[in-house]
């Protein structure tokens, strides 16, 4: 009673209870991915950095995708997307032309042609963002459409 313990976890640990530590967490793992199996990571010229993309996902051509991107399984990033510091759950669509930084995007949800999210946008389980929206920081809980754009900050609901 009363006694502190420890347990030494072998790799590394970091709290990521918070979407901007979830990034960082997955950009420090694929770090260590680049330096245990780098065959994982894609490379080519459409590649900056380490980015971790599921052999299911489609990309679509003229794309840029990095650094710390990971893209899930069955999704699919149409032409002339742009994503930088992002996860992409599984099942997402993403239209073309769509820049999309430093966000996290849930399971089975689709970004709208020429939509821009950026500053942290986290959404939930199967949201649609319709075309030409600008998200800045927006947090959206599952099952939402976003049709006017986000100029700040703020949680949809």
């Amino acid at each position: 009673e009363l006694q502190l313990y420890a347990y030494d976890l072998p790799g590394f640990w970091m709290d990521i209870g918070q979407p901007k530590d979830f990034q960082t967490g997955v950009g420090l793992y694929l770090n260590h991915l680049r330096e245990i199996n780098p065959e994982q990571l894609r490379t080519g010229s459409e590649i900056i950095g380490n980015v971790l993309i599921d052999e299911s996902a489609k990309i679509g051509q003229g794309c840029l995708l990095g650094p710390n991107v990971s893209i899930g399984k069955n999704c699919t990033v149409e032409d002339g997307v742009r994503i930088v510091d992002t996860t992409i759950m599984d099942g997402v669509v993403i239209r073309s032309n769509c820049l999309i930084k430093s966000s996290i995007i849930g399971w089975h949800s689709s970004i709208g042609r020429w939509s821009r999210l950026e500053n942290t946008c986290v959404l939930g389980q199967d949201v649609q963002v319709d075309q030409e929206i600008h998200m800045n920081g927006g947090k959206v809980l599952p099952h939402k459409t976003i049709s006017e754009c986000i100029r700040a900050p703020s949680i949809i609901m």
